[in-house]
């Protein structure tokens, strides 16, 4: 009887990993979140039970509930895929699945996923890092938990890394702000990939200080910096870089 963590990938179900689809196919019960597609659920084994536990603002059921159904169906069936998108491990809140199955000693797995905060600025054609562009990168949450510290977006500002925030647009405008109260360029790139890795995936491209203003749908990934200007998949673009080096 072992409870699977499993990343989901970025949204594209071809981005799911071989060891994630495996599971899928022989699991007694899937528990999932709101960002992993009807396709990927689609190749769940068609004897399994598929429970949605939300993650939506207002309806989502809490992370102690989550943990008890976890522990509860992990005593009951052989195979329970908990899965969610991204990685389990990146702002997934895996980590308190984990401890709170530790605690009650039922065994789990952890099957990392493709990360969004890297694959979908990919599919867009932003490298979150390039050379002589962007060296390092921070990845962010832009949702707090209830009773968390809130972000010092103020000293984010205050580096040179690309910035790539999750969870975010909701409070986009305050973002944006406080970067620029901080001291980031107004003028800072920004890119905001919607959809990322979909088929109905778009990007919207502007400069720090119209982000306040722009009104960007959920799930979306915001670049900050040098390279949210880089689009890859223009070999154009590409043929321009290579040739400035």
């Amino acid at each position: 009887m072992t409870v699977h963590l499993v990343g989901a990938g970025p949204g594209d179900p071809e981005l799911l990993t071989v060891k994630a689809m495996s599971l899928l196919q022989r699991a007694d019960v899937v528990v999932f979140d709101r960002l992993v597609s009807a396709e990927i659920l689609a190749l769940a084994c068609p004897t399994a039970e598929l429970i949605n536990v939300g993650k939506r603002p207002g309806t989502s059921h809490t992370q102690e509930l989550i943990n008890d159904l976890l522990i509860s169906l992990g005593r009951q069936h052989s195979c329970v895929v908990r899965i969610k998108g991204g990685d389990p491990f990146v702002f997934g809140r895996g980590g308190e699945e984990a401890e709170a199955l530790a605690r009650a000693g039922v065994e789990y797995t952890i099957v990392p996923g493709i990360s969004s905060a890297f694959a979908v600025p990919a599919a867009a054609g932003i490298p979150v890092t390039h050379r002589l562009v962007s060296r390092a990168v921070t990845v962010i949450t832009g949702h707090c938990a209830q009773g968390s510290q809130s972000v010092d977006w103020r000293a984010h500002a205050r580096t040179d890394s690309t910035l790539v925030i999750l969870m975010g647009t909701e409070r986009l405008a305050t973002i944006a702000t406080e970067l620029m109260a901080g001291g980031l360029d107004a003028s800072t790139p920004v890119a905001i990939v919607c959809n990322g890795t979909r088929d109905e995936q778009h990007v919207l491209r502007l400069q720090l200080r119209e982000a306040p203003f722009i009104q960007a749908s959920a799930p979306s990934v915001i670049v900050i910096g040098a390279v949210a200007d880089l689009d890859l998949r223009d070999p154009r673009q590409l043929a321009q870089l290579v040739n400035a080096r």
